[in-house]
């Protein structure tokens, strides 16, 4: 088997700064689409169809790619840089593209498109560290896409406070701040990934790996595969999968309304007040900007309590803080509070981004980790699939079409995803085991 040389801190670095791009973008979908919505007239009973995107993109492209680039190799351009560069192409014209949306449809189908160019970049990119880097040197090269992740997040967030009070006013459908935050996301998106590719060589494929991929094989084999693996997934896995299914609709419930729910509870301003509602959108950038810093800051400490108080306790715990930030969020009128509330969320993203990895490692046969991995992204876009189809109907008919209200449901959902924590049942042997960060 042939040996990975060791490289440099920089090295690594350099190879993961188009992560940077991937989770600037995805931190703009997060909280500035949901307002561009608003500004062009969707009910709030529409914003959660609205989002689909996201989750079934994440569903459909993510394995696919995968599969994809495990079978690609050019020796010009590599075997996961094509992606990287295709999926920012994509990405960067979406993001241009975004701002001049004269309608809710136009800036729907454009959604799908950016994220369909985020997830053809970011699959990739995970399997990337796996191919460059030996196992001593994998925890680092992880942990370099955790801190992207959280920079690339916070920095989207903070333009969405600091362009509002740069560029006032309106340009067609919009306020102006929208063109700016975009742009700068494009420009992000492909710099960043442009600069990884420059910076990083791929290792070739051994003439026996180059023989296997000129194989012919069967189109519908990792279908098979997932279904194989689905049939004969360990039971806590299953267990896991229904925590998910509460812990990853409630967060779906927040990222869609947290906009409003601020401009409603601080500003007393609906959509169609924009100064007022612009003000409380870049606020809210602020407010999550803070939580992915609190996620940076705690993400490796929780490791260390897991080992101590086991990974299903310390996960039901942040759970728990998170969905008392949740119930209180809507109820605070001083916009310096939110972020008190709002570090609950911090603390449960961040146990969110590794520890139930910890909880089912143990469980998982290691000649199909990567498959029980891609197992797992569908235990976490399922929900926020059944949450597009479903929440508008509850939004309208039983939370009175009130942002804050969805945000107390979510607090809720969160609670009930940190009871069914404690009943999963698992080895647990969390020794020496490497985290690895998840994504959107």
């Amino acid at each position: 088997m042939l040996k990975k040389p060791k490289l440099s801190f920089w090295q690594i670095l350099n190879m993961n700064v188009g992560f940077f791009g991937i989770q600037y973008s995805f931190g703009l979908q997060q909280s500035a689409v949901t307002p561009i919505y608003d500004f062009l007239g969707a009910s709030p009973d529409q914003i959660p169809i609205l989002h689909l995107a996201g989750p079934v993109t994440g569903l459909l492209v993510q394995p696919i790619i995968g599969a994809l680039s495990d079978k690609t190799w050019s020796p010009k351009f590599g075997r996961r840089k094509p992606f990287f560069l295709i999926g920012a192409i994509v990405c960067s014209l979406a993001l241009l593209a975004f701002p001049f949306s004269s309608s809710l449809w136009m800036a729907a189908g454009l959604l799908w498109i950016l994220d369909a160019g985020n997830n053809t970049a970011m699959e990739p990119y995970r399997a990337l560290i796996a191919d460059k880097l030996d196992d001593d040197q994998q925890p680092l090269g992880f942990q370099m896409q955790s801190f992207f992740t959280g920079l690339g997040q916070v920095l989207a967030n903070l333009s969405l406070f600091i362009f509002p009070l740069i560029f006032i006013g309106s340009t067609g459908s919009l306020p102006t701040w929208v063109y700016a935050s975009f742009f700068l996301g494009a420009f992000c998106s492909i710099a960043s990934i442009i600069w990884s590719i420059s910076k990083t060589e791929e290792i070739p494929p051994t003439p026996e790996e180059l023989e296997k991929l000129k194989e012919k094989r069967s189109v519908f084999g990792p279908l098979i595969e997932i279904f194989s693996a689905i049939k004969d997934m360990p039971r806590v896995m299953w267990q896991l999968a229904l925590v998910y299914l509460f812990q990853w609709y409630a967060l779906f419930c927040y990222w869609q309304n947290s906009s409003k729910s601020v401009a409603l509870s601080v500003w007393n301003a609906t959509p169609d007040n924009k100064e007022a509602y612009s003000e409380a959108v870049s606020w809210t950038g602020l407010v999550n900007g803070w939580y992915n810093v609190v996620t940076f800051l705690v993400a490796f400490a929780l490791v260390g309590f897991a080992k101590k108080y086991s990974a299903k306790k310390v996960h039901a715990f942040c759970l728990l803080i998170a969905a008392i930030g949740f119930l209180a969020f809507p109820h605070i009128q001083n916009k310096n509070l939110l972020f008190f509330a709002i570090t609950g969320f911090g603390i449960g993203w961040a146990s969110m981004m590794g520890i139930p990895y910890l909880m089912i490692v143990a469980d998982i046969p290691k000649e199909r980790y990567g498959v029980y991995m891609g197992i797992i992204n569908m235990m976490i876009v399922i929900p926020m699939i059944i949450q597009t189809l479903s929440f508008g109907y509850i939004l309208k008919y039983f939370l009175n079409n009130d942002p804050r209200m969805a945000i107390s449901f979510a607090g809720v959902l969160l609670i009930i995803s940190a009871i069914l924590t404690l009943f999963i049942k698992s080895k647990n042997n969390i020794k020496n085991v490497k985290i690895q960060p998840t994504g959107h």
